[in-house]
């Protein structure tokens, strides 16, 4: 069966609207420059592909529109973290790549951790604070999703350093 030169066309453009390469992406290090602000610590950059993730950056021309979830990569230099911040409407997936990093959750006070390195992963649901932290002496990358094409910004804990900063940062 012959296709049509027109539809294999059509397929071919729509294949690459979808397709992201490596090479055209770069590292963020100013999507949660607020943070950077409260503490040195909190600096990562985010790496993105399929919508703005959990920064905000919806408005990124070179990603591709998501329709139910986002996807980008997270660099967590050794030693730095992502503070505690939680997500109401949507659960987050942390899928390491490379390196290891210490997953946090909170609840009512309560910490639990859990160390996840190299093609491990860590399900978040919605509505459970969550952080991470770099804890070793090498870089760590990770894959980040989030559910929802348009993530509500999340929250910090009330009173923290972060939910002020949080508050001052223009357009966050």
């Amino acid at each position: 069966m012959t296709v049509p030169a027109e539809k294999s066309q059509s397929l071919d453009k729509r294949m690459d609207k979808y397709t992201v390469k490596f090479e055209s992406r770069e590292e963020d290090w100013g999507a949660l420059d607020f943070q950077t602000k409260v503490s040195p610590n909190y600096r990562r950059a985010q790496i993105r592909y399929l919508g703005g993730g959990g920064t905000g950056m919806h408005n990124d021309p070179n990603v591709i529109t998501p329709e139910h979830f986002t996807l980008s990569t997270m660099l967590l230099p050794a030693g730095c973290e992502g503070p505690l911040h939680i997500h109401h409407d949507v659960e987050e997936v942390f899928f390491v790549i490379q390196g290891a990093v210490t997953i946090i959750w909170e609840e009512d006070g309560v910490e639990s951790e859990r160390v996840i390195g190299a093609r491990d992963m860590t399900y978040t649901p919605a509505g459970v604070y969550r952080g991470l932290r770099n804890h070793t002496d090498a870089d760590c990358l990770m894959l980040v999703m989030l559910g929802s094409p348009k993530p509500q910004l999340p929250n910090y804990p009330p009173g923290s350093a972060m939910e002020k900063a949080r508050k001052e940062a223009k357009g966050y």
